[in-house]
């Protein structure tokens, strides 16, 4: 029976990480022994990783819909070596009894998310191929009194240098960052499952409100920024917010329509690049945003 902490892909996002080959082809015996010993050395219990540890697992963690992998400890290095996983954040799951594997994920899941956002704000600074694992109690591990999530980047390829935690974010950073996904959240969660507005024209229009609350409360944090790309993409945002008002309100599905695509053009990610380069943030639009605006 393995006591291992289960290590899974966060439900969504695709990360395989590759393992650690010691003694890889070309060195010699003494040079594979000696970074044997090395990794030896660096190993630690999964029970005692800390936020900012970065590291190589031993295990492959299991992909989405697979069962989980077990795994003991492993290597932790300093960040500014290569490697293929940090720890960015962790939590301890309330107590009683074990909940099974379905409600650890869905929990793990969720609050691995938040933990996201605090080490790591600007998510457009994390490389497109690094994505999220985490290693959670087993049934075993729990009787024991095991309540702790370690939440983890990891790479689907290659290795990872230096550090993703944000760097210090200035208050007009911070105030931008706040609400910034909320909107788009809020756009893909509440996609119809019709591709037409005259199939589910509730739908879309309960879409359109979500986005606009949604906006509405980015809009309120920009009010106290005043640099001028960002006032400039508030103004943008504000007339955006109209349009997705406007939609909500729609009487039938002809009027919808121009509201509509008027409003998701305008909450185009590429139009907020300026003003992220003025806030000093990343300015590169991840893959999957990108996605929703390409012809």
């Amino acid at each position: 029976m393995s006591f291992g902490a289960k290590s899974r892909h966060v439900r969504g996002i695709s990360a395989a990480v590759a393992l650690l080959a010691i003694g890889a082809s070309g060195c010699s015996v003494a040079e594979s022994a000696k970074d044997g010993i090395k990794k030896a050395a660096r190993q630690r219990s999964v029970f005692s990783l800390d936020v900012g540890d970065c590291y190589n697992p031993n295990t492959a963690p299991a992909a989405a819909g697979e069962e989980a992998t077990e795994e003991l400890a492993i290597e932790v290095v300093p960040c500014a070596e290569p490697h293929q996983a940090q720890i960015y954040g962790e939590f301890d799951l309330d107590d009683g009894a074990y909940p099974g594997d379905d409600a650890l994920t869905e929990a793990s899941d969720t609050r691995c998310a938040v933990e996201e956002k605090k080490f790591a704000p600007d998510t457009w600074a994390i490389p497109t191929d690094v994505g999220g694992s985490y290693y959670q109690p087993t049934k075993e591990t729990w009787a024991t009194g095991d309540r702790k999530v370690s939440c983890s980047y990891s790479k689907d390829s290659g290795k990872i240098t230096g550090t993703l935690k944000s760097k210090p974010l200035s208050a007009d950073a911070a105030a931008y960052l706040k609400n910034e996904y909320a909107y788009y959240d809020a756009l893909w969660s509440k996609q119809p499952e019709a591709e037409t507005v005259e199939d589910d024209l509730a739908g879309y229009k309960a879409q359109s409100a979500a986005v606009a609350a949604a906006l509405d409360a980015h809009l309120a944090a920009l009010q106290g920024v005043k640099q001028p790309e960002t006032v400039k993409l508030r103004a943008q945002l504000e007339a955006a917010d109209k349009k997705w008002k406007e939609a909500a309100n729609a009487a039938d599905a002809d009027s919808l329509y121009a509201p509509y695509s008027s409003a998701y053009d305008a909450i185009d990610p590429a139009k907020s690049v300026a003003a992220r380069k003025e806030l000093g943030l990343a300015t590169t639009v991840p893959d999957d945003m990108a996605a929703g605006w390409t012809s």
